[in-house]
């Protein structure tokens, strides 16, 4: 077993799943969405798509960009939320917090994606 390919799969794996966890539940509602849970998903979204610059194949390019798409959706949905809570008047509505999730939704359609793609390139390998 090559440990290497363990982490890689296992930080993929995880912002995929960290990311869901921040997605479900109402698209307006604040209390189904917690920020640590969104501040993780990023932080383990950018572990993955750091462990990802070391795979110089075409399959690695493409395993890059859903990682960056990811993170940029990811960084956006944050600083939105964030300027909500501390700048913003009327703090985190319903309207703020639907565009947080939607941002969310697309970083993990993106991880999807990779995840997707990870378990395609393993099927290929084995055969």
């Amino acid at each position: 077993m090559n440990l290497e390919k363990v982490i890689f799969a296992f930080f993929i794996v995880l912002a995929l799943t960290l990311n869901f966890g921040f997605f479900l539940g109402e698209i307006d509602n604040p209390d189904h969405h917690d920020a640590m849970e969104l501040g993780a998903a990023l932080a383990v979204s950018l572990i993955a798509t750091v462990v990802k610059f070391g795979d110089r194949s075409q399959m690695g390019a493409v395993l890059l960009a859903t990682s960056l798409v990811a993170d940029l959706q990811l960084l956006v949905a944050a600083v939105i939320w964030a300027y909500a809570a501390y700048a913003a008047v009327d703090g985190v509505t319903g309207q703020v917090m639907a565009r947080v999730v939607s941002l969310s939704g697309g970083a993990l359609l993106a991880n999807l994606v990779s995840v997707t793609l990870l378990v395609a390139e393993t099927i290929v390998i084995r055969r």
